[in-house]
This record gives structure tokens, sequence and C-alpha cells, in this order.
């Protein structure tokens, strides 16, 4: 008997293409190479819906351009299997349009997001204030998706489609092992904060991916010790510009980690050091 190959993860252009079944509606399955814990990932499930607001645009004369705001309420969990998906026009505008979309699983409307679609800016910011980073994860930065605490292969899933590197700080709090401070540096806790690098698999980035980019790390508690599911209650993410070829490099930091929430803040730049994705969401801490 000759054995079963095993599925090919279906690249993310692919995997966030939803079908159109008239009258802006629209289906597509999330699939388990685009989880995390078993869980449709957050990121990607943006950039669904960002994908999904384009193509109602396309079909309406004078809404043109791209995705520069999408503002997301998760009201339910989903899960991995066929969607919904419903849109409709609020807005066309000279400036700016706004492309409401609903997801929909089983009856019921668990992700509601409003798309707000506009020119890209043509030049470089006149004015920025950017993390530092080097433009390529440096040789010890651990690849995410292997055997490491609370994002192994059977949890982060997205590592069957893009590539993920965290610095070795972040990745070394993770593991809980300790991390020797830099000489005269203070005792005191270490703020939440990581480096990552990601790029799709086989493929360049999109202004798509740098969505999911926006939201690839684990959550932040997972620096000070609370690991667990952590699920997204609001997300909003700015698009600034199209990334060129190469690494997507993400800053992320915390600025409170307290009670049931958490506050999580990214910034997405391209290889060459431009600014494309901005990304703030509240979540519920896990733990107790």
């Amino acid at each position: 008997m000759t054995a079963t190959a095993p599925e090919q993860p279906v690249p993310f252009a692919a995997a966030s293409q939803p079908r159109p079944l008239g009258d802006g509606t629209f289906t597509t399955a999330l699939r388990s190479e685009w989880s995390i814990n078993g869980h449709p990932h957050g990121g990607f499930v943006t950039a669904l819906i960002a994908r999904t607001a384009m193509l109602v645009a396309a079909e309406h004369e004078g809404v043109n351009g791209d995705p520069i705001a999408v503002s997301t309420e998760f009201l339910h969990a989903t899960s991995l299997g066929p969607v919904l998906l419903r849109t409709d026009v609020r807005k066309v505008g000279r400036q700016t349009s706004v492309i409401a979309v609903t997801l929909e699983q089983r009856g019921r409307s668990c992700v509601e997001s409003r798309v707000v679609i506009g020119r890209l800016p043509a030049q470089r910011p006149g004015w920025v204030d950017l993390p530092v980073m080097p433009a390529e994860p440096p040789a010890n930065a651990l690849p995410l998706g292997e055997e490491m605490p609370g994002v192994g292969p059977s949890v982060f899933r997205l590592a069957q489609g893009c590539d993920v590197r965290m610095d070795s700080s972040a990745a070394a709090l993770l593991a809980r092992r300790p991390v020797r401070p830099a000489p005269g540096a203070r005792d005191r806790q270490r703020p939440p904060r990581m480096r990552l690098w990601v790029r799709p698999r086989n493929a360049e980035a999109d202004v798509y991916f740098a969505l999911l980019a926006g939201d690839i790390n684990p959550p932040m508690p997972f620096l000070i010790g609370r690991p667990g599911w952590a699920p997204t209650v609001q997300l909003t993410a700015f698009v600034r510009a199209r990334p060129l070829p190469g690494w997507l490099r993400v800053h992320v930091e915390s600025r409170a980690v307290g009670g049931s929430w958490f506050d999580s803040d990214a910034t997405v730049l391209d290889t060459s050091g431009q600014l494309v994705c901005q990304t703030r969401q509240l979540a519920l801490t896990p733990g107790p």
C-alpha cells in the first residue's frame, strides 16, 4: 500500500482569497496552517476581511485604492472550517470609501469590521519615529514553530506558510530562561517587548501580508510568565505603504498587562526601513 503524501499548505494569497456567491456575499474555509493553537489567526482574519472588501470595491465605480485602515471587533471565537462573509458599502467618497464586512460561522456573527479604502502616499513621510532593527534577522534569531514553549509546531501552525524569526532575548523569556542584563542596567523587570522578522514562504509580502505581520507575535503576557490563549477583543490596523520584497521587521510592545486585559502595539517595517503597517489591539490576558 502506498502511503498518502501529506497535504501541502495553501499559500497565503490563495488561502485569503474568498469565493464570491453574489450580492456582496463571499465564502471561504479557515485553514489549520493559518491558525494558532487550533484557533484561526487574528491577523490572517484581518487580511481576509481586507481582501474581501477590496473585491467588493472592484465592483463599484468610484471605489478604488488600497485598504488603509481596518477596525475589527472579535465578537465570538471562530473555528477552523467554512465561513460566510457579508459586505455592505457604507460610503463612497473622493478621498475614502468604507466597506463593512461581517464574518459569520454556523449562523452567528463572529467578527465585524470596517475597512477604509484610500490612496497610499507615493512619497515617504516627512517625519517619522520608527524603531531601529536590522533589515534581516540576526544569526541568533530563533525560528518560531520549532520546539519552544507555547509556540511549538503543533501550536504555531503559521510556520507552515511563513518564516518567522524572533530575537533571542524575547525567545529566552518565552522559554523562561534568565536573560543576563547589560552592564550597569537597573535591576527591574524587562518591559514586554519583541522583535520579529517575517516573510511568506515562496512569495513576497503585499499589503495583506503586512496586516497579518502586525499580529504575528505570540501574546505579550507570555513574556511575563502568563502563557495561554489570549483572544483579541478589538484590533485596529493602518496600512501605510506597500512593502518592498524581502523580510518584514516587526517591533511589538505592551503598555500595560493588568487584570483581565493587555494591549499590544506593533510597528511593521519593510526591508528598506519603510513603515508599512501599524496595529493596536486589546486582548484578554491568559492565566489567573
